[in-house]
């Protein structure tokens, strides 16, 4: 049985929980307001908007089940370390049986059928097994990042506010809306998952068309909703990363920072940047405590890729996509200041087949892509920030500070650009 001081804590764990999900649903549930400008171009949205209500009833009951057993505290340290290494596994398996029902609906063969059903019983038994490992993988890796949270002086009276929670999901995609005269978001909806391109390119075009928006529908990563939503993944590098910046968003949601996010595109890229080198630093801690054999040499922050400059060449010739991606959104920048709008839509449409000849199967670049893409400014280069000067303030925010539990005690009062450049001063 357990002890009175158990259940104490289990009691304030539960109760800390059910007031983050109400405020988590209060905040979703006024995302998109009626009398929003742009409300119209929903006709091409509503069928298919992502219902977050429904999404946190759920996750809510599974970590309040979660919760009340609290089954990772019975595992020691090495005992954990087994049940990630066996769920990520587990999610590399169920990959691999996805492609196998794939392959086995397009073969031509006059067995078809019954290696469909084989494929098909495989693929439910594994996933069912996933499910039921998932619930103690996502309490371990919640405990973990508590663990390196606390040690970076983050708790309060031994607990971590908010406590850490998220759950892996088929996460919604995003709906990103900017003009076509200047790279600004306007809008931006959550979609179901599982739109192919053609239905993706039919609400892009249609918005385009009706109302001389760009819109891009993009997938994401992770959802600062709360419980957060983290899609499924097999690199636990960048799963910890991912966990520890959704948390990041949910912390800064109580301060100034956080609360000012959707008052206009500098606030966006100053919780964005934050969020991403906290992530970053948190996520790294952890894989040095609890893995450390996964511990990266080297932070690779865009991925390298090469290509043959010359049938028969010797030598290859490196892609730098940040580099590239830069000149794009400053040469974009440049074309919509001086009124050339089509000829920045056409800019970007043959700067897009370039990226695609070099590795980078990237659907549309257009104002839009770099409204979203632009507000992750966490690396020198700007990528596809351009020569916007926010996400190089936050960063060099962040030098002056040798802990950063002093960074984002620091930022979390911004509420302003100009703010944060008197804090710089």
């Amino acid at each position: 049985m357990p002890d009175d001081n158990s259940l104490n804590m289990l009691v304030n764990r539960l109760r800390i929980l059910v007031i983050f999900v109400a405020i988590a649903l209060l905040v979703v549930g006024s995302s998109v307001t009626s009398d929003n400008p742009l409300d119209g171009l929903r006709k091409y949205t509503r069928g298919v908007e992502f219902d977050f209500v429904e999404w946190e009833i759920s996750a809510l009951f599974n970590k309040a089940v979660s919760a009340s057993l609290k089954l990772e505290r019975f595992l020691d340290n090495k005992q954990q370390v087994g049940v990630i290494q066996t769920w990520l596994a587990g999610t590399e398996n169920v990959i691999n049986l996805e492609q196998d029902l794939l392959t086995a609906q397009n073969d031509s063969s006059p067995n078809r059928d019954e290696l469909v059903q084989a494929a098909k019983t495989n693929l439910d038994q594994k996933k069912a097994d996933q499910n039921r490992l998932a619930k103690l993988a996502e309490a371990v890796l919640q405990n973990q990042t508590e663990i390196t949270l606390a040690k970076a002086g983050f708790g309060l009276g031994g607990q971590i506010l908010p406590p850490v929670l998220y759950q892996v999901s088929d996460l919604p995609l995003n709906l990103i809306i900017s003009p076509r005269t200047e790279i600004r978001n306007v809008l931006s909806l959550s979609l179901d998952p599982g739109l192919d391109a053609i239905e993706k390119d039919e609400i892009e075009t249609g918005i385009y068309k009706d109302f001389d928006l760009s819109a891009l529908i993009e997938p994401v990563g992770g959802i600062g909703a709360y419980p957060t939503m983290v899609m499924r993944t097999t690199d636990l590098n960048w799963l910890a990363e991912t966990i520890a910046h959704e948390w990041i968003h949910n912390y800064l949601a109580f301060f100034p920072l956080g609360m000012r996010y959707y008052v206009n595109d500098q606030m966006r890229t100053i919780n964005e940047t934050t969020a991403s080198l906290a992530g970053k630093e948190i996520g790294l801690d952890l894989i040095i405590s609890f893995y450390p054999d996964r511990t990266p040499r080297y932070y690779l922050q865009m991925p390298t890729y090469t290509t043959v400059l010359a049938e028969g060449a010797e030598t290859l010739n490196p892609f730098d996509f940040r580099a590239e991606m830069h000149e794009t959104r400053v040469k974009v920048d440049a074309l919509l200041a001086e009124g050339k709008v089509e000829e920045a839509e056409q800019y970007m449409e043959a700067r897009r087949r370039f990226f695609w000849e070099n590795g980078y199967r990237l659907r549309k670049i257009n104002q839009a892509y770099f409204a979203f893409y632009g507000s992750y400014n966490d690396t020198p280069g700007g990528g596809a920030s351009g020569a916007d000067p926010v996400g190089p303030a936050v960063q060099a925010l962040r030098t002056r500070y040798s802990s950063l539990k002093e960074f984002l005690q620091a930022i979390r009062f911004v509420s302003s650009f100009d703010q944060l450049l008197q804090l710089l001063d």
